[in-house]
Order: structure tokens, then sequence, then C-alpha cells
């Protein structure tokens, strides 16, 4: 498996980890901050406990030592994560989506700008139809949108797409660093909630589960894939949480789902799968495998 391929795999199944955030979260069924405490705190803790365990077998390995690089990226993941639950809690979902779908747009962006970057037709062209089909998701969502959410969410979209440039840019390994970056978010959290603490989770163990496993997988691997690819094809990886998020809501919590997000939903699949699969038979043609 070359480069490019692995960094779309490991991409793309990180991006399927992270659609089940919101979900989890709501099933939670807590506020703002005592979620933003738990569900940090839970995934800052296994990164220490994985950080320990590759110290012990891997001394040696880089992602260890992710330097100034992994801390400039932490701090851009670390509010991130801050943000994109205060937009969560104070906007409607699809302006959260809507917004942070630009993720792939200032990733190109900021890749045109500060790493002299060039963008294939092909990544455009996925771009611009996927950013077409969570146009349809949301279409007739924004009018009740809150100022204050909408806000958050487009500075989250700025956060993720500026540690991705970070990622593309030094090459560093960065796989722990949105781990270990949650410890900011968990501050902040347990410095705002109010009386009753983290026990104040009416159902605890969603968090948990969103902290422990669905976090740490999403986050390794997305922040694995800029090693492999370029920003606007990680940011577009972001995306997917955008589609299938709402697909849980639904499965889970019965809630009605219209036809324009179904059709919203089969364009951005569709553009993914289409990207992926040019740029696998790309590569081996390269490679002459095809």
């Amino acid at each position: 498996m070359n480069n490019h391929r692995r960094g779309l795999v490991v991409t793309i199944t990180g991006g399927i980890a992270l659609s089940f955030d919101v979900p989890l979260v709501r099933l939670g069924g807590g506020e703002l901050w005592q979620t933003l405490a738990l569900r940090s705190l839970s995934t800052f803790a296994l990164g220490v406990l994985i950080w320990a365990l590759l110290s012990r077998l891997q001394p040696s390995n880089p992602v260890l030592r992710p330097g100034k690089a992994g801390l400039l990226a932490g701090i851009f993941y670390g509010f991130s994560t801050i943000t994109f639950l205060g937009a969560v809690f104070n906007t409607t979902t699809a302006n959260v989506v809507f917004i942070v779908a630009f993720t792939p747009m200032f990733a190109a962006l900021f890749g045109w700008l500060l790493l002299r970057e060039s963008l294939s037709r092909s990544t455009w062209i996925t771009m611009i139809a996927m950013i077409v089909g969570v146009g349809i998701i949301v279409s007739g969502g924004l009018s009740g949108g809150d100022l204050l959410g909408n806000m958050l969410a487009l500075t989250t979209t700025l956060l993720l797409a500026g540690a991705i440039s970070i990622g593309r840019k030094t090459k560093v390994d960065l796989g722990l660093v949105p781990l270990a970056a949650t410890i900011i978010p968990a501050i902040v959290g347990l410095a705002m909630m109010q009386s009753g603490g983290l026990t104040s989770v009416p159902s605890p163990s969603w968090v948990l589960l969103d902290g422990l496993v669905m976090l740490p997988v999403a986050f390794w691997r997305l922040a694995t894939g800029p090693k492999y690819l370029t920003g606007a094809e990680v940011g577009m990886c972001y995306l997917l949480e955008t589609v299938l998020a709402p697909i849980w809501v639904w499965m889970i919590f019965a809630e009605e789902m219209e036809a324009r997000t179904m059709l919203g939903g089969a364009i951005l699949i569709l553009s993914l799968i289409g990207h992926a699969l040019w740029q696998m038979r790309r590569g081996n043609q390269r490679l002459g495998l095809s």
C-alpha cells in the first residue's frame, strides 16, 4: 500500500469515528461545561496511558516527541474542542455542520498561502461538490441560528484548518497531540461548570465512550493524515461527520430525516468515494500497477 492510499484509509476511518461524537454527547444529556470536562478528561487520561505505554515499548517513537509543532498544533486542537461543543450547544446542528464543512476550503487556502501547495483539479471539483452537498443538507436551516454559535463554529473551522496545515508543513507525527491537547478543554470545563460537577451528567457512560474510544481513534487518525495527504484532502474527511452524524441521530433519537438531507449526504459520500478511487488509480499508474 503506497503512502497516499494509506493516508486515505487512515483519514477516512478517522472521519467515520468522529461522526459518533455529537450523538454520544447528546445521549449523555448533560450541560455544556460538565460534558466538556468529562469528555476531555477521559480522552486526556487515555492519551497519558498511551504515551506511557509507547515510552516503555517504543522509546524512540517520533510520536512521543512532536516538539514545537506539536505544541502549536495542540493549542489549535484544544481550543477547537471548546469552540465545537460551544457551537453544538448554542446553535442548530445544521448551522454547525454547514460552517465546519468549510474546513477543507480554509485548509486549502492555508496550504496555498503558507505551503505553496498546488491543488489538483479533481480535488477542487470534489470540494465544490461536497460543499454543494452540505448546502443541500442544511438549506432552510440557517435562518434560525444563534450568532454566538455560528461564530464558534467558524472559529472551530479555522482552528482545525490551522492544525491540519501545521501537520502538513512540518511532517511531524502528531498522532498523540490531539489526545494530549484535551487537557485544555478539560481545565476550562472544570473551571466553568456549575454545582454538581461531573456527577450531574445524567448518562455519563455515553460521554465516556465518546472520550475513551471514538474521539481518540478519530483524533489519532485525522492527525496522522497530513503526513500523507494534502490539507484539503484531510479536511474533506472531516466532512464525513456532516453526513453520518444526522444518520446516527435519526437512528437513535428517531428524528425525521428530510429528503434534502438524504440527497446531500449521497452527494457527499459519492464525492469522497469518487475522489479516493481517482487518487488510488493515479497512484497505481505512477507505480506501474495499472
